[in-house]
């Protein structure tokens, strides 16, 4: 190259990270709602799956204005304005021919949040009947990051033994147990640190609650 030539980027600009979230019909909305917002306020691209329980969960524990048609806004109006840094895209639960479903797709890691113990026995034994389930049956076979956040209780021995088939074959179980060192006051604080461990089993840093110092204030 001439010396007088302009110089050329090396590489173009890193795109940004795309990630996977899928809600099922397990109690917990606000779990997916805090994570949702979080990767976005990271400027994350969300490819999102709802099942049709999951969008029934949307509805009775978060109210109409958390419907998947508009969850932009509900995001905003509960989370501030620092969520529309990213994007998401929904995806239909019955297109199996969705992005999602191809291992060649650049999605680096998956959350279900909640995930059912119907969905969490589908990936078990590798149904894939549906795109929660095929997306989840691709991170593992790829390799990436699958994290699963169960939201039962009790819990059977068919359900335990589930669990362990998932961890065996790869798969994070992250149940949605939120702690209470932090001395959480309100919904909120718990939904934050549930939130926090997805995103750091992810491989997010973030600040949604204190690291724990050896002690408790008071």
């Amino acid at each position: 190259m001439s010396a007088d030539m302009p110089a050329r980027h090396a590489e173009a600009a890193e795109p940004r990270r795309r990630i996977a979230i899928a809600i099922t019909g397990a109690s917990g909305a606000i779990y997916a709602t805090r994570t949702l917002a979080a990767l976005l306020a990271r400027g994350v691209h969300v490819e999102l799956v709802v099942s049709d329980y999951g969008k029934r969960l949307l509805h009775d524990e978060l109210g109409d204005a958390a419907s998947v048609d508009q969850l932009m806004p509900y995001l905003v109006k509960t989370y501030g304005d620092a969520v529309t840094a990213g994007s998401f895209v929904v995806h239909s639960n019955r297109d199996q021919g969705a992005t999602l479903a191809s291992g060649s797709h650049g999605c680096s890691g998956m959350a279900i949040v909640p995930c059912s113990m119907k969905t969490l026995a589908a990936i078990a034994h590798g149904l894939s009947r549906n795109l929660i389930e095929r997306a989840a049956d691709v991170m593992l076979k790829e390799k990436r990051r699958l994290v699963i956040v169960p939201r039962e209780t009790p819990m059977s021995l068919p359900q335990l033994k589930n669990m362990v088939l998932c961890a065996e074959a790869g798969a994070m179980i992250l149940p949605a147990m939120p702690a209470f060192y932090q001395q959480p006051k309100t919904l909120d604080d718990l939904a934050d640190f549930m939130a926090g461990k997805i995103l750091s089993a992810l491989g997010f840093e973030h600040d949604l609650y204190p690291p724990w110092t050896g002690q408790v204030d008071r």
